[in-house]
């Protein structure tokens, strides 16, 4: 309490800082001792009652624990905002790295596309080539050479065509633009097809071709029938390929309360472990003569992939090198 001329009459509290205190006219006032701590007074004048002032009431508090706080907070902006900038541009850097991969994968895809597709384009073509360069260098060609010419360039062209188709066919499959028509199909029936089809090549290949019916009824999914014929007789006809003489391979048909369970077991060649994330990649061949000893183009497993995608199943592989290969194919069944 401060008398009209600013004096110091009385106070309250245990101690009192020493504080440069005067008279203003200003109710509020910053004040600062002198060890720099900083106190916030109110003050109000007193009246006689004749309304005179004769004194001075001011209330104060230090702000100590405030400016401590402020500190605190401006210390922990300082440090915490440029950590912060830092932890935003790592996280936008692998948030954005980790976008991109699709992005890059898929353009791996189309360069390894395109260079495979360019070197199975080129094979047949090279192989047409050379034979009528060989042809027109002869003078005196028989009508037996000429035949035998045309052969060969008919049967690259054939190559050419049938690559050309299944690409076709395979980017329409991904589009799913051919999947129109679905019917009842009965994977029974299919299977009885494929080793009827299929029952010359095995003997030609001296491997055995057996089914195994483990479903108690007739299995019936919803399809596309052709298309999930050309399921079975590719895994099929792979498993003979890749069997070596003696070998076997089983086509087994069973049913689970929701899908229809196909397997296809052969005890071939195997593929190895690093390659079977691979396997189901366009123009993929675990052997670089795989077309030569197979006359496969490295699309009959990508295409099966994209039929039982477009007919919502899955493919799964289980395999051993040189101990053979278990493909399972599951589809919805019609109920």
């Amino acid at each position: 309490m401060l008398d009209a001329s600013g004096n110091l009459i009385a106070v309250s509290g245990s101690s009192l800082p020493s504080l440069p205190l005067k008279l203003t006219s200003e109710p509020w006032q910053t004040l600062e001792d002198d060890r720099g701590n900083r106190y916030l007074f109110y003050s109000t004048p007193l009246h006689t009652r004749n309304n005179q002032i004769w004194g001075r009431l001011q209330l104060g508090r230090s702000l100590q624990d405030f400016d401590e706080y402020l500190a605190n907070v401006r210390l922990i902006m300082g440090l915490g905002l440029p950590l912060s900038l830092i932890g935003v541009a790592i996280a936008s850097w692998k948030l954005a790295e980790i976008a991109m991969q699709p992005i890059y994968k898929s353009y791996q895809q189309i360069q390894q596309f395109t260079a495979d597709a360019a070197h199975e384009l080129r094979t047949p073509l090279a192989a047409i080539r050379a034979t009528v360069e060989t042809t027109l260098n002869q003078e005196n060609l028989s009508e037996n050479q000429a035949r035998e010419t045309l052969e060969v360039v008919e049967r690259q062209n054939s190559r050419l065509s049938e690559l050309v188709k299944d690409l076709l066919w395979l980017s329409r499959m991904e589009q799913k633009t051919l999947l129109t028509s679905q019917n009842p199909c009965c994977i029974n029936d299919l299977i009885s097809d494929t080793e009827e089809e299929l029952a010359a090549l095995a003997i030609q290949s001296q491997v055995t071709l057996i089914t195994e019916i483990r479903a108690k009824k007739s299995v019936i999914v919803k399809g596309n029938e052709a298309q999930l014929y050309r399921v079975i007789f590719n895994l099929a006809t792979n498993a003979i390929q890749y069997t070596l003489p003696g070998g076997k391979v089983t086509i087994i048909l069973d049913s689970s309360v929701n899908y229809a369970i196909i397997q296809v077991k052969d005890t071939g060649i195997g593929i190895p472990q690093e390659e079977k994330r691979k396997i189901f990649d366009r123009f993929y061949r675990i052997n670089s003569d795989r077309s030569r000893t197979t006359g496969g183009s490295g699309l009959g497993l990508a295409i099966v992939r994209a039929i039982i995608q477009a007919h919502q199943g899955t493919i799964e592989l289980d395999s051993q090198a040189k101990k053979g290969s278990i493909f399972t194919v599951k589809l919805p069944l019609k109920n």
